[in-house]
């Protein structure tokens, strides 16, 4: 048994799990064995490991607590990781752990579930190498974290979460509102970010940053065996200090047909070095787009007000809170508000059909991203004090769950100062 280093806890009584809002890092390709004496946390493990961040996990149950460990590993490797169940008290448990020891591979992570409050257990649990230890009744997110968290350094800030904007009707905008949140996110949150341009045909990623790189994309998803961290990250075409753009190549010199799990690698690198990553999602319905949305952290659906819209985001919206239970609920937008002479459905039917508020209203203006799109701009860079401009910035902070950097008060050395920082 493998010992995590966090600090214990003083205080065991874990707190709700209205992390809906929490970002929980995937865990990798593991294996994980339960050992259960309740059937209720039985199926909580069983519904965690369909969670989405538990994908690549394989997951087995059984009845039988720590006994049925102890017999099972007698003559067998022990997995990833055990979780392990016992309604017993401190001693048996202790007891049948220090005998389930004699059976474990190193490396393996245990997790005990049991009924007791009890600091002094939970400190011999520790001592003698257990990596978590949950109390019971336990729910789904609670085994998530508890597994996801055996494969991250509890004191490093987290990483790679994943943004995903998509249309729910072609020519909404979608790609335009991703990439000004990209923008937004890197320049006025300064937080590394990469935007990734998935519409490998048709892409205007690189027309909107005015960006023409040699390579891009398409050189990791026609590579999956060349696919680690150094090989995207020399895709990467810099766009400003924290931006950077993965492009697509926009041409139509072959097909982009791709299994469900093309982009899978792609991902998992970026995840591994990049705090935020846009995902620019075209609109298609096709295994790989759709476990690209299940995938993501964070999902915006951008919308018109007319009715066809509507229909396909109450579609993908109710897919996605079906297919991601434990995740927090998807987002969705109205764009191209406000054009003349154009019936449009009200925000307030939108609300009313989904059951929730748009995370914002984008007005038509289409002077503004005209001319931001004819020369390579976001529309902070056209006009920074624009409303709209301000609206990507509010989006950027509620996607990212962060605050805007506070600007310093200028003053009379403030010219000066800039200088000598520069």
């Amino acid at each position: 048994m493998k010992q995590n280093n966090q600090a214990a806890r003083e205080e065991l009584s874990l707190p709700d799990a209205a992390a809906r809002d929490e970002h929980i890092a995937p865990a990798p390709r593991v294996s994980v064995q339960a050992f259960c004496e309740n059937v209720d946390t039985a199926a909580a493990i069983q519904a965690a490991g369909e969670d989405r961040r538990l994908a690549k996990a394989h997951l087995r149950i059984q009845m039988g607590g720590l006994t049925a460990a102890i017999e099972a590993y007698q003559n067998s490797p022990t997995p990833n990781v055990i979780i392990l169940e016992s309604e017993n008290r401190s001693d048996d448990i202790l007891a049948g752990l220090d005998q389930l020891a004699n059976y474990c591979d190193a490396g393996t992570r245990v997790v005990v579930i049991g009924r007791m409050n009890d600091v002094m257990l939970y400190r011999e649990l520790v001592r003698r190498g257990v990596s978590d230890y949950l109390i019971s009744p336990v729910d789904v997110l609670q085994i998530v974290r508890a597994i996801c968290g055996l494969f991250s350094a509890p004191d490093a800030k987290p990483v790679g979460r994943i943004v995903a904007v998509v249309g729910a009707k072609g020519g909404v905008g979608a790609s335009t509102v991703a990439h000004n949140i990209g923008f937004s996110i890197a320049h006025d949150l300064k937080l590394d970010a990469v935007v990734t341009d998935l519409d490998l045909a048709f892409g205007t990623a690189g027309l909107d940053f005015n960006q023409d790189p040699p390579q891009g994309i398409a050189e990791a998803v026609f590579s999956p065996d060349r696919v680690d961290t150094a090989f995207v990250d020399r895709l990467l075409a810099k766009c400003t200090d924290h931006l950077n753009l993965l492009a697509a190549p926009a041409t139509l010199d072959r097909v982009y047909d791709f299994g469900a799990d093309a982009f899978e690698s792609i991902f998992d690198s970026l995840r591994a070095t990049v705090p935020c990553v846009v995902l620019d999602v075209p609109h298609q319905w096709t295994g790989w787009t759709k476990q690209t949305l299940v995938g993501a952290d964070d999902v915006l659906i951008v919308a018109a007000p007319d009715l066809a819209n509507l229909r396909n985001t109450k579609n993908i919206y109710d897919f996605l809170k079906t297919a991601r239970p434990n995740d927090r609920l998807p987002r969705y937008c109205l764009n191209q508000v406000g054009v003349p002479k154009r019936p449009e459905i009200k925000a307030a039917d939108f609300a009313k059909a989904l059951d929730e508020e748009s995370m914002t209203i984008i007005p038509f203006e289409p002077q503004i991203f005209g001319a931001a799109a004819n020369n390579g701009q976001m529309i902070a860079e056209i006009s920074s004090g624009h409303r709209t401009a301000e609206l990507f910035r509010q989006m950027a902070q509620q996607l990212t769950g962060r605050s805007e950097l506070k600007k310093q008060r200028s003053g009379l050395l403030s010219p000066l100062l800039e200088k000598l920082l520069g």
